[in-house]
């Protein structure tokens, strides 16, 4: 059990990435955190968590919404009494069209929830994990790092590029603390972010493109999933990445690097 006494706080432990990685880490020996918006979600997490003989807490919060992530890790820390790992992984996929059909308020709204969301969980976290040390794991996206074919993407592809500077940035700054800071970049995952999702006149304005036949073959030309993901952060969570700090890992099946 890789993590045993550890508290990992998982964001958007409701579903996908957050659930798998939330009861992988508990399988692990991690007391967990589990942080969604939705309360019916969470629960149910954290009774898996249960049922599988681990030990978890839910905590409500909306991402964007600073006062309420200070809230919900002052609740964990007041249960748990530390927190040694941060899973920030909650997002959207939010608008995906053309930029003069793109609001203001579209626009904002996946900034607050991706990048702002991610500030205020590791900002309202770092107090703690400064303590005895750490490790903080950001969920970025093959979109904004390596990929930049999927046109109308332009304000989430800018959330996700922007974790990455963000982890290295903090990462360097936290390295005196013993805190590790690395950031995943997920390609096609089979999740419910889709459901988070919404696309106007996306056909007006693509490039046309023609890639090689045939696809990525290192997983059948599927997405992934998320146990798979689930199983980069625990590596990245535990002492076996000690000395891996400030770093983008792309877990994609190569897959960006022929439709880049």
């Amino acid at each position: 059990m890789q993590l045993l006494g550890k508290v990992a706080v998982v964001t958007g432990a409701g579903s996908g990435i957050g659930r798998e990685t939330a009861m992988l880490l508990a399988e692990q020996g991690a007391i967990v955190g589990a942080i969604d918006w939705s309360a019916q979600t969470v629960e149910e997490t954290v009774e898996k968590i249960q049922l599988q003989g681990g030990t978890a807490m839910s905590a409500i919060a909306d991402i964007s919404q600073p006062d309420q992530v200070e809230r919900a890790i002052g609740q964990i820390v007041d249960q748990l009494e530390r927190i040694d790992i941060v899973f920030a992984n909650a997002g959207i996929n939010g608008l995906w069209a053309p930029i003069e059909k793109i609001t203001p308020e579209d626009w904002n709204r996946t900034i607050n929830t991706n990048l702002n969301g991610t500030f205020y969980t590791v900002k309202y976290a770092v107090p703690y994990l400064k303590k005895q040390g750490g490790s903080i794991i950001i969920t970025s996206s093959v979109n904004g790092t390596r990929t930049f074919s999927n046109t109308g993407a332009t304000a989430y592809s800018c959330t996700k590029a922007a974790q990455v500077a963000f982890t290295k940035m903090i990462a360097l700054e936290l390295a005196k603390h013993k805190v590790r800071v690395n950031v995943i970049c997920p390609g096609a995952i089979g999740t419910n972010i889709q459901n988070t999702s919404k696309q106007i006149d996306i056909d007006q304005i693509q490039e046309p493109s023609y890639y090689p036949n045939g696809r990525v073959p290192l997983n059948g030309g599927l997405p992934g999933r998320s146990d798979q993901v689930a199983q980069l952060v625990l590596f990245l969570a535990s002492d076996v990445a000690s000395h891996i700090s400030g770093t983008e890992v792309w877990i994609d099946g190569a897959e960006s690097l022929l439709v880049g």
